[in-house]
């Protein structure tokens, strides 16, 4: 846990492992220094980190291991600035700063007996890994899981080396399409918002789960609500608007609520009160 007493002293983290997911994403696996904190570190699905490389800056990410498999600690990183600059040319041995975990989390108790749909564009799969990965290891306790995940191109799909074990698991059904036709791509060519009015998933008994670009959601909950998920059973993550994780720099508000402490994850009924953000 980031300390108590001073909740802006990061954790100190050793990297294990980097994979190259796309060329503008790389996740990397991290263990805690100090083995007492191995021990106690515990978070839930939807839940953020800050991450921070000494001497550039910190940033926010989701943790995207999940809590089952206690192993390392994952985030993925796309470059986008300074600090992601810095977070993609770390190796395996190099360490850097955690803080967290920060914010609220998925709500399993409500998806626990219900079907979910997960619907991921591009990065936005990050925080969604780790609530399929949670279901996946508590299969039991949920209903069918469905994920619809899709990138520009075949190049940008995150998880490439996983998507054959999340295809092959019991009771996921997988839907992977891309943006841009690519003739060696065997998936489904299309929007992800199309493609949802075509696969027409039931919203009896279902919550619908997404992440992606904000234009991307924008037009994903459009679709949802065609195909009659009410807005209290749409589920979106807002950590990319999430800047000290701790409600004191006044940075992630939207209207009175701040997205560190009252998300980041909302429901698309809790966004509708607020000032438009989506």
């Amino acid at each position: 846990m980031t300390d108590a007493a001073n909740p802006y002293l990061p954790l100190a983290a050793t990297v294990v492992e980097v994979v190259d997911e796309t060329p503008a994403i790389k996740t990397l696996r991290m263990t805690l220094d100090d083995p007492a904190a191995r021990e106690t570190f515990t978070y839930r699905p939807g839940q953020v980190v800050q991450l921070s490389v000494y001497g550039v800056g910190e940033a926010t990410f989701v943790l995207n291991s999940t809590p089952t498999r206690p192993e390392f600690l994952q985030c993925s990183v796309m470059r986008a600035g300074e600090v992601t600059e810095a977070l993609h040319g770390l190796r395996a041995g190099d360490q850097v700063g955690l803080r967290g975990p920060l914010g609220n989390a998925f709500p399993l108790e409500a998806l626990r007996g219900r079907d979910v749909l997960l619907v991921a564009g591009g990065i936005g799969m990050a925080p969604l890994r780790t609530l399929l990965l949670y279901m996946l290891d508590n299969r039991a306790d949920f209903g069918t899981i469905r994920l619809v995940y899709g990138a520009r191109g075949p190049r940008d799909m995150a998880y490439a080396a996983e998507l054959d074990q999340w295809a092959a698991a019991p009771g996921l059904e997988l839907t992977l399409t891309v943006d841009v036709p690519d003739p060696d791509w065997p998936h489904r060519t299309g929007l992800i918002p199309n493609v949802l009015r075509e696969l027409a998933p039931s919203a009896r008994g279902a919550v619908a789960v997404t992440c992606g670009p904000p234009i991307m959601i924008r037009f994903t909950v459009q679709a949802l609500r065609e195909l009659g998920f009410a807005d209290a059973a749409i589920v979106t993550t807002l950590e990319r608007r999430m800047k000290c994780g701790l409600g004191l720099c006044g940075r992630c508000n939207i209207g009175p609520r701040y997205v560190c402490v009252d998300g980041p994850v909302f429901t698309m009924a809790e966004l509708g009160e607020l000032p438009p953000e989506l």
